[in-house]
């Protein structure tokens, strides 16, 4: 077995994992922030319990952390994360033949149950795009952007990020940059292209500052890129006006996007590719939002509903 380095609660040997992580999986910044914080407070943990070296931590002891976790509250979904981060610290302590067994490899993750995503109906969608100003070129981008967010069911950082370049008007198709960076393209509609098409036409030159660069949508008064907070707002401001009494906020677009498509018969396969998913598990969710429209629809128009 090799020696593991010492220090500080072996932040050295943690930072070689998070490397590991970034170059190897193409893990966001973000993602890998949790990862470490995850990892850290574990490594505290196991050092005030008096474990001074990692081939010492015991299957018991990472049950205890979190059973701790648990009992501060914790939810399922940052439990689930909180095991996820430790036991691949652990199982690369034992590849790197650090260690000899990895202590969280039999501990089981907490069963999650997941929420129904929160959708918006179409007429709600086109009653909030009815609500924007296309007179002014704010109006205009941000009906382009409304669109664009339901028309493709982007991300918010995937939308910030879009560049003049990503849409490709005689194809009908946007390319994406996801999570790790990750490409792939997804269809466009009509209408939001002619949305797109307009604001880059009137709007987005009287915005454009050598900030902004290649960036499709900008700032009104810097000329540079949106940032994810100004979306948010935007949004809220055209969500308010609507007065739908609903929470609206821009993955709510994402959500609806692919509740539509699955309720209009879409192959699940499609909108997971759309989406960007690596897991069909995920996309599946919005299955379980068809399964209950269907009910809807029996109870609604069967005699016997």
């Amino acid at each position: 077995m090799k020696k593991i380095p010492s220090g500080n609660l072996y932040d050295q040997f943690l930072s070689d994992y998070l490397t590991e992580l970034k170059i190897g999986r193409n893990l966001a910044d973000n993602s890998l922030e949790s990862y470490g914080r995850d990892i850290r407070s574990f490594l505290q943990f196991i050092s005030d319990a008096g474990v001074k070296d990692l081939c010492e931590v015991e299957s018991e002891t990472a049950r205890d952390f979190f059973n701790l976790l648990s009992e501060a509250g914790i939810s399922a979904a940052s439990l689930a994360r909180y095991h996820s981060s430790i036991k691949g610290f652990f199982s690369f302590l034992v590849i790197s033949e650090y260690i000899r067994k990895n202590p969280v490899a039999k501990l089981k993750p907490p069963k999650m149950r997941r929420k129904l995503p929160e959708v918006l109906t179409p007429d709600e969608i086109d009653f909030i795009i009815s609500k924007i100003d296309t007179q002014t070129s704010a109006g205009l981008r941000d009906r382009a952007m409304i669109e664009t967010l339901y028309a493709c069911g982007i991300r918010v950082s995937e939308l910030t990020g879009l560049k003049k370049s990503d849409i490709f008007f005689e194809e009908e198709m946007v390319r994406v940059f996801g999570k790790g960076s990750k490409e792939r393209f997804v269809p466009i509609g009509s209408s939001a292209l002619k949305a797109i098409g307009e604001y880059l036409l009137h709007a987005r030159p009287v915005m454009a500052k050598p900030a902004g660069g290649n960036i499709l949508f900008l700032n009104r008064k810097r000329g540079s890129g949106l940032s994810r907070v100004a979306v948010w707002s935007i949004i809220k401001e055209y969500a308010d006006l609507a007065g739908l009494g609903k929470r609206v906020y821009p993955h709510i677009f994402r959500h609806s996007f692919a509740t539509h498509l699955i309720e209009g018969g879409a192959n699940i396969r499609a909108v997971q590719e759309m989406l960007g998913h690596t897991d069909i598990s995920v996309t599946q969710i919005y299955t379980h939002i068809d399964i209950s429209y269907i009910k809807q629809v029996v109870q609604m128009y069967h005699p016997r509903g």
